[in-house]
């Protein structure tokens, strides 16, 4: 690897906690990602105490509050209370959610210890605090050893009341691989759909509900021919990773055997109206077509019982 792009890998990824700026809250902003839209907060919630959230974070900013591993949660956004089932871990399936408003006051309470996200996009216009139930939706992706489960809870086809906000979950099945074929929404030549993206990732371990320390998968990014700046990163990930990507094909994913991996994406760009449409590497595209003569993984959906 040159130098150069080593220097420039430092600035995309980050490892678990690098990014804490106090006890409990982890929070990577528009300006931190050197981008305009999006952002990530990983916040830690201790059974029952009330936290107040940052109001830095969510100034100027919608936002998705998305339990991770933690359940009973009531949210009290400006005068508003809300509350939240959520789940014992990424692994067990979907939750309910929170779109919360820019500029709202948000105090949490949570009858378990966990950790929630906050996803989070600068924007322009304003829609209501609104409460989702968890999406029957899965969208089973790819087959043989590339399938995997989407939940596509935020995506722009099951949620339109948002300015520029977007969000799925994935889950690969450990020996899977997913974000595969390798595409890219960079509006770089042909590729008009341009977002800012954020990989948050947990790796557990077979028969766990949420992350594991001993897990570790991997990522890659790299440069379009057609982008002036080259880069080619391919990442060890660990449980509570961050990885940026401000343009490039991203993919494949790999989770290892033993070693499930779920990925929370949050997107936002300048495209209107809000898109998650791709641009597949020509050179790899043609593998969508094999899966034709496949089939799915049977443990796709992937569900895991506390």
């Amino acid at each position: 690897m040159r130098e150069s792009d080593h220097l420039a890998t430092s600035q995309r990824y980050f490892p678990a906690g690098s990014l804490s700026t106090r006890a409990g809250v982890q929070w990577l902003n528009p300006q931190q990602a050197g981008w305009k839209y999006s952002g990530l907060a990983i916040i830690t919630v201790q059974a029952g105490q009330l936290l107040t959230i940052d109001p830095n974070i969510l100034r100027g900013a919608e936002s998705a509050l998305i339990p991770l591993n933690t359940q009973n949660v009531r949210v009290t956004v400006d005068s508003n209370s809300y509350e939240l089932v959520g789940r014992p871990g990424v692994f067990a399936g979907a939750t309910d959610w929170l779109f919360i408003s820019p500029n709202s006051s948000i105090s949490i309470t949570s009858s378990v210890d966990g950790e929630i996200a906050l996803a989070t996009s600068i924007a322009e216009s304003d829609f209501p605090t609104k409460y989702v139930a968890a999406l029957d939706v899965v969208e089973i992706r790819g087959a043989a050893d590339a399938t995997r489960e989407v939940r596509p809870f935020m995506h722009p086809d099951h949620f339109s009341d948002a300015s520029h906000l977007m969000a799925v979950e994935l889950v690969t099945p450990d020996g899977n691989v997913s974000s595969y074929p390798p595409h890219r929404h960079d509006g770089i030549g042909e590729c008009k759909v341009n977002n800012e993206e954020i990989y948050y990732f947990r790796i557990g371990k077979v028969g766990d509900v949420h992350g594991d320390p001993e897990g570790f998968g991997f990522h890659r990014t790299y440069s379009a021919p057609e982008d002036p700046n080259f880069f080619d990163d391919s990442v060890t990930i660990h449980d509570g990773d961050i990885y940026l990507v401000p343009r490039g094909y991203h993919g494949p994913c790999v989770a290892m055997p033993g070693y499930p991996m779920y990925y929370l994406n949050v997107l936002a760009g300048e495209t209107s109206p809000r898109s998650m449409d791709f641009c597949d590497d020509p050179n790899h595209g043609w593998i969508r077509t094999s899966w034709q003569n496949e089939v799915p993984d049977p443990r796709v959906p992937w569900r895991v019982k506390p």
